[in-house]
């Protein structure tokens, strides 16, 4: 079956625009430690690029609504380039409040690109959600591998400032993104008698239990998996003296980890159902918290980090497909407003609070600390298929 021409173009958008998240993922930590004025700042450029995600869920949503999802997002790619020049610029003069705002900046751009599974979704026919989803994710399979790249061979762009060419050519892909999506059609797929359907109030829309349940499992798999990787790259490169290349390469692993599963996801989706799915990803993350206590090698450091993100691509894939499912047509904007705001919003504390954590507890805390949510996402993926998940989707 040959994909849209929507989904093939968000494929490649989604290979740029993760290239910065994990360029950014990469060095965040890093270049705080160096430059931030007290140690404890050290992961405050990444979190507030997760806050900035956070803060412009909802008004990518609406603007979205309003002026539609092209324009919206060719409006991303261009802020994308002007975070990452910023925070170049920043690298330059040693300057971490421009270096911050930059990746702030690029953070908001991110709150446009989450918004690419969902116009993948749209433009297919309903029983090919999870397919489209999961082509979307392994395009960020790209990212993984082009992110740290850049990372490593920044140095020798420029010795003095080491990671400033990164920023550069984070700008650059920015600009190849913009070009990408000006081939992005504002087309929704037929959805049947749903598109008559007039939209409900939200509050009946997020008290669904099918809602409430892929959008914990999007919450939850989120702010694990944030949380622990914002925290391994100082663990690793600041604590434990491993060098920017293996650190680099753990990253990697953990990112391409996230999202090579998507190649096997949609058929796991149809003999599992999501909400099983949504527990083999709940059981998988805690698997990370088994390994990171038992060592701190680079074996333990890769293998956590990789079923960290299995575990998170399963979470996701289960979440958002099921999601979709629990509204209609005339409510889909401000359902994935809501949606995306918790899920970025959590995504916001967990980094802020991973560095303080690490800096202040060590790192066998920061594992102990995810343990209990996740627990609890096992036991809501459990019982949420006895009670809410055998409820056809609400359309009265």
């Amino acid at each position: 079956m040959i994909p849209p021409r929507n989904v093939v173009v968000l494929f490649l958008a989604q290979v740029i625009f993760l290239t910065g998240t994990v360029t950014l993922v990469t060095l965040g930590g890093i270049v705080g430690s160096q430059i931030a004025p007290d140690p404890a700042f050290a992961t405050l450029p990444l979190s507030l690029m997760v806050v900035g995600t956070a803060a412009g869920t909802v008004p990518a949503a609406l603007l979205m609504q309003r002026i539609g999802r092209r324009a919206a997002f060719l409006g991303a790619a261009a802020m994308g380039f002007g975070g990452a020049v910023i925070a170049g610029t920043g690298l330059g003069a040693s300057s971490f409040t421009a270096f911050t705002a930059g990746a702030t900046l690029v953070g908001v751009t991110l709150a446009f690109s989450a918004q690419f599974r969902f116009a993948a979704a749209e433009s297919v026919l309903p029983d090919r959600v999870g397919w489209a989803v999961s082509i979307i994710l392994v395009g960020s399979i790209g990212g993984a591998i082009l992110g740290p790249e850049i990372v490593a061979r920044s140095p020798g762009f420029d010795p003095e400032h080491p990671y400033q060419g990164a920023m550069f050519a984070l700008a650059a892909c920015y600009v190849v993104g913009g070009a990408v999506l000006l081939g992005f059609r504002n087309v929704v797929a037929s959805r049947g008698e749903d598109e008559a359907l007039p939209a409900r109030p939200l509050p009946s829309v997020v008290a669904q239990p099918r809602f409430l349940v892929a959008m914990a499992a999007a919450v939850v798999g989120q702010g694990a998996m944030v949380f622990v990787m914002t925290a391994t790259p100082l663990s690793m490169h600041v604590v434990d003296g491993y060098s920017i290349e293996e650190t680099a390469r753990v990253v990697q692993a953990h990112v391409v980890a996230m999202y090579l599963p998507s190649l096997v996801s949609a058929p796991l989706l149809a003999r599992l159902g999501t909400t099983r799915l949504m527990a083999v990803g709940a059981l998988t993350m805690g698997a990370t918290v088994a390994i990171g206590l038992a060592g701190r090698e680079i074996m333990h450091y890769w293998w956590g980090m990789v079923l960290l993100g299995v575990g998170w691509n399963f979470l996701f894939i289960g979440g958002t497909t099921q999601l979709v499912t629990a509204y209609r047509a005339s409510e889909r904007f401000r359902a994935q407003a809501v949606n995306d705001f918790g899920v970025f919003g959590m995504s916001a504390v967990a980094s802020l609070l991973a560095g303080t954590l690490l800096h202040s507890f060590g790192w066998h805390i920061v594992l102990w600390t995810v343990a209990p949510p996740l627990a609890a996402m096992l036991l809501l993926a459990l019982v949420g298929r006895r009670w809410g998940m055998r409820q056809a989707v609400s359309v009265d």
